[in-house]
C-alpha cells in the first residue's frame, strides 16, 4: 500500500518524507537540549523572550538549526559534486573551529610550543610508527604464509601468535614487554619496547589481511606458474604477491594509520612522542586543552596526509593490474 502511493504521488511522498526528516531533526535537537542563546545574540531584542520561555525558545532554536541545515543542503545539491565536497569540507572545518573558539584558548601558548612539538613529538611518531610498520609488514608476511601452510607445527606457532597479540590490549603488551622483559633478565628502553608492540600488535592484525590477500587469487595463478616450472618460493614471490598487493594496500594503509594514532600509547613508558609532550608542556601553565588539541590536530593532518599518499599507491596498483 506505501509503496504504491509513493509510485502514484511520487512529489507529495518527497515531500512528506523531507517533513518527517525535519520533524525527526528537530525533536533529536530539542531533547539534546540545544541552546537558544545564539538567538540572542543575533536578536538582542528576543534575550527577554528567551529568558522568560525556556521551552518555547529551545524549541525555536531546534526548528530554525533544522531549517538551516535543510537549507545548506538544498544549496549545496545546486553546485558540481567536487564543489560540494570543498563546500562541505569547508562549513564542518568553520564549525569546528567554532566549537574550539568557545574553549576560550591561549592561541600565544600554542604559538610558543608547537614548534618544539612538531620538531621532536612528530618525528619521534613518525619515525616509530615507520619501523613498526615494516616490521610488522614482514611478520605478517611470514604469518600469512605460515597460516596457509600445511605443516600443523608452523600453522598452530602462527594462530597462537595471532590469537594472543589480537586478543591482547595493545597497551597491556606494551607494559609486559617494557616491564616483563627484565624479569627475564632482558633490560629494554622505551622506544624499542615500543616499536616491538606495535609490530607485534598489528603484525597479527595484518597476518589477516595477507592471508586473505593471498587466498584472493586464483588457484590457476599458482599453477600455471608451476607448470612454467617456478619453484613455490617464486611463485609467491614473483606471481601470487604482485596480484595480492591490490587487495592487501587498502587495509594496510588503514592499519599504518591506526597505528600512527596508537603510537600515542607508547607516551606511558616515558617516549617523548606527540602526545608525551602535549600533556608534559601543558602541565607547565596548566594549559591542557591547548596542548591536547594542537596534538589532534597534527594527528589530523599526519592521517591525512597518509590518506592521500595510500590513494596514490592504490591507484598507482590498479593502474598496475588493469594492464
Amino acid at each position: 500500500m506505501l509503496g504504491r502511493l509513493i509510485l502514484n504521488y511520487p512529489d507529495a511522498a518527497r515531500r512528506t518524507g523531507l517533513l518527517i526528516m525535519l520533524t525527526l531533526m528537530t525533536a533529536v535537537l530539542y531533547t539534546l537540549g540545544i541552546s537558544s542563546a545564539w538567538i540572542g545574540k543575533l536578536v538582542p531584542m528576543t534575550l527577554g523572550w528567551l529568558t522568560d520561555s525556556p521551552q518555547a525558545s529551545r524549541l525555536v532554536s531546534a526548528v530554525l538549526i533544522s531549517l538551516i541545515i535543510a537549507v545548506n543542503i538544498k544549496l549545496l545539491r545546486l553546485l558540481p559534486r567536487s564543489q560540494q565536497i570543498v563546500g562541505v569540507w569547508m562549513e564542518l572545518l568553520i564549525l569546528l573551529m567554532l566549537f574550539f573558539y568557545t574553549f576560550d584558548l591561549s592561541y600565544a601558548f600554542i604559538a610558543k610550543k608547537i614548534g618544539f612539538l612538531i620538531s621532536q613529538g612528530v618525528v619521534t611518531t613518525l619515525y616509530i610508527s615507520a619501523i613498526s610498520i615494516v616490521i610488522a609488514t614482514a611478520i605478517a608476511l611470514a604469518g600469512a604464509i605460515a597460516k596457509l601452510s600445511r605443516n600443523g607445527v608452523v600453522y598452530g606457532l602462527a594462530t597462537f601468535y595471532t590469537s594472543l597479540f589480537r586478543g591482547l590490549p595493545l597497551l597491556m603488551q606494551i607494559y609486559i614487554i617494557y616491564l616483563g622483559l627484565p624479569q627475564v633478565g632482558y633490560v629494554i628502553s622505551a622506544i624499542p619496547a615500543g616499536i616491538l608492540a606495535l609490530s607485534l600488535c598489528y603484525g597479527a592484525y595484518m597476518t589477516e589481511i595477507f592471508r586473505a590477500g593471498i587466498e584472493s587469487i586464483p588457484r590457476g595463478q599458482s599453477e600455471g606458474a608451476t607448470a612454467l616450472g617456478l619453484s613455490p618460493n617464486q611463485t609467491m614471490f614473483l606471481v601470487i604477491l604482485p596480484q595480492a598487493m591490490r587487495v592487501i594496500i587498502p587495509p594496510t594503509g588503514n592499519q599504518f594509520i591506526a597505528m600512527l594514532k596508537d603510537s600515542s600509547l607508547v607516551s606511558v613508558v616515558g617516549v617523548w612522542e606527540i602526545m608525551y609532550l602535549a600533556r608534559t608542556q601543558g602541565q607547565t601553565e596548566f594549559r591542557h586543552i591547548e596542548m591536547l588539541i594542537t596534538a589532534s590536530m597534527i594527528y589530523w593532518i599526519l592521517s591525512m596526509a597518509l590518506e592521500f599518499l595510500q590513494s596514490r599507491i592504490e591507484e598507482r596498483f590498479g593502474r598496475f593490474n588493469a594492464r
